[in-house]
């Protein structure tokens, strides 16, 4: 019997070594699907040994053909590759770890995914660079409202990007300055939460 270890296989160590980066490609998803609400919620539990993501957005949503079919390799509705990875890899990664994937799509609705982790398998990838990953994403789409909430075992962070947007007043995602505020506010944030890898 023949057991893939995530760690050194060759398409999951060139392509998703940490868990933002599953998390910007399957975001970038929901932007691409003419989203105007996304949100993210993350549940990081070491008590219950669980790593879980939601993402749910407001976009086109999918029919249930194509749901059907969203996690094989060439499935992709995307023009400027043939195959996407994105749902694919984070279905091996989670059942690889103790965990899974659910899907929910409708038409004219939005999708919603969720996606978990056993916290202490051994070939969970780990978070990486969670604040970076956000900032990039948000000050690329500045016309979305982006709603992030993470929960430890400890307490619960949420940005609003409608409510930073308001406090920002004139001044854009994009600003350099307000870019470096951002990433350290979050993982300042996330420190006082005491978030894990």
């Amino acid at each position: 019997m023949y057991f893939c270890n995530l760690k050194t296989h060759p398409l999951i160590s060139t392509a998703m070594k940490e868990l933002a980066m599953h998390v910007y490609d399957l975001m970038e998803n929901s932007t691409a699907a003419d989203s105007t609400l996304v949100s993210l919620t993350i549940r990081d539990s070491l008590k219950d040994n669980i790593f879980h993501f939601t993402i749910q957005d407001n976009g086109r949503g999918m029919t249930p053909e194509f749901l059907a079919r969203v996690t094989d390799p060439y499935t992709t509705s995307r023009t400027t590759r043939k195959v996407g990875l994105g749902l694919p890899l984070i279905k091996m990664n989670t059942e690889n770890c103790g965990g899974g994937m659910n899907i929910t799509s409708q038409v004219g609705v939005g999708t919603r995914l969720e996606f978990w982790f056993q916290h202490n398998h051994w070939d969970r990838p780990p978070m990486g660079d969670l604040p970076g990953t956000l900032v990039l994403l948000l000050s690329a789409h500045q016309d979305i409202h982006f709603v992030i909430t993470y929960t430890t075992d400890v307490d619960t962070f949420q940005l609003d990007t409608d409510e930073l947007r308001e406090a920002l007043g004139d001044m854009s995602l994009n600003d350099i300055h307000i870019i470096n505020y951002l990433r350290e506010m979050i993982t300042e944030n996330l420190r006082e939460i005491q978030a894990n890898e």
